[in-house]
């Protein structure tokens, strides 16, 4: 059901590396650039995650309650996933562990202030 999730930034460059970096930890790779944005994602049939700067030209701003899920398919690839954002400089928002039965998941910030979680099920 969903084809991409679009997260802002005011430092396209910043952004870009925080993500090149991360998104390799679940496999993706970048799949679409412009001159505003670029999109990453598994292959181009899959959902993807773009960074990209407002088209109104406005700053970017964080969505209060907005968050992007992460799926990966192990505990451990939480672990590393959570690792890496928190390495590159992303500020947690809550260790990853256990949420509830069969539920594990990290949450964090990226650089511009956007909330993320990975997880798996199971």
């Amino acid at each position: 059901m969903i084809g991409y999730v679009t997260l802002g930034t005011n430092d396209l460059p910043r952004a870009a590396a925080f993500y090149d970096e991360l998104l390799t930890e679940v496999g993706a790779k970048r799949l679409w650039e412009f001159p505003r944005g670029i999109a990453w994602g598994v292959a181009p049939n899959k959902p993807s995650l773009c960074v990209m700067t407002p088209f109104d030209g406005n700053p970017a701003t964080v969505g209060n309650g907005v968050m992007v899920a992460l799926v990966v398919d192990s505990r451990e690839k939480v672990d590393r996933v959570y690792a890496k954002a928190l390495e590159l400089g992303g500020k947690d928002e809550g260790p990853a562990g256990p949420r509830g039965e069969g539920f594990y998941a990290g949450y964090f910030r990226d650089l511009d202030g956007n909330k993320l979680d990975v997880f798996c099920h199971g």
